[in-house]
């Protein structure tokens, strides 16, 4: 084999090599990027342990490695359950469902939402069937209806009878996230709002479910735990 026969069996090796990651780099950048839900502060509709797929699209296209729009297509709309940057801690993501935006007065009564003196109204649910029914004592369950969707919330029967009055009026370039499981999610109530420059993308499709992960490898499923009727399904996304 010759020295320049060589070169190009190399050459198209190290190409062969490079261009997948190439791929999925852009994929992970301007399309979609994979999340694991760390907490139940979205339980009924998220649950610890599913996989999900983030539309990193769904309100433009980023420079990389910035926050400054390159491409802009979308807003964030209430109700959208989306992941963003914590603002305390840029370097760590959270997800939850936007209750309000730029401009917007948020009134919050006994656990009922109000934005701009609009009532998101509540009606009883009963306890979703794929939880453990010892995951649903003490708690209470509604379907809540906001402006453009309806999604199930849960409360602590022990708080939500309580006479609580907080009231928010959103900057601009900002936006108020609460989590559906109202009484166990740290969100806007207690840290404030998001900058729009956090925000990551909305949520997509639950991808894969599992009860718990591989003691072995943290970041893998174990497969004896797979909740097979949560694969591929929008769970309370939307």
């Amino acid at each position: 084999m010759t020295r320049k026969s060589l070169k190009g069996t190399w050459s198209q090796a190290l190409w062969a090599f490079i261009w997948p990651i190439l791929l999925i780099l852009g994929i992970r950048w301007a399309l979609v990027e994979p999340y694991v839900i760390p907490s139940g502060s979205m339980i009924p509709n998220l649950l610890v342990y599913d996989h999900i797929f983030v539309q990193k699209s769904s309100f433009g296209l980023r420079l990389p490695f910035s926050d400054r729009w390159l491409l802009r297509w979308g807003e964030p709309r209430p109700g959208d359950v989306i992941v963003f940057r914590y603002p305390e801690s840029p370097s760590i993501f959270y997800i939850k469902r936007l209750i309000a935006g730029p401009g917007d007065h948020v009134r919050i009564e006994n656990g009922r939402v109000s934005v701009n003196g609009a009532a998101w109204p509540v009606a009883g649910e009963t306890p979703p069937s794929f939880l453990p029914s010892e995951e649903n004592e003490g708690f209470e369950y509604f379907q809540e209806t906001g402006p453009h969707e309806h999604h199930q919330v849960r409360f602590a029967e022990s708080v939500s009878a309580q006479d609580v009055i907080q009231e928010w009026t959103v900057p601009e370039g900002s936006y108020f996230f609460m989590g559906d499981n109202r009484d166990q999610s740290s969100d806007s109530r207690a840290w404030g709002f998001v900058p729009e420059s956090h925000l990551i993308g909305k949520a997509w499709i639950i991808w894969l479910s599992c009860d718990r992960m591989l003691e072995s490898a943290r970041f893998l499923c174990d497969p004896s735990t797979l909740r097979w009727n949560r694969l591929l399904t929008s769970g309370g996304l939307r």
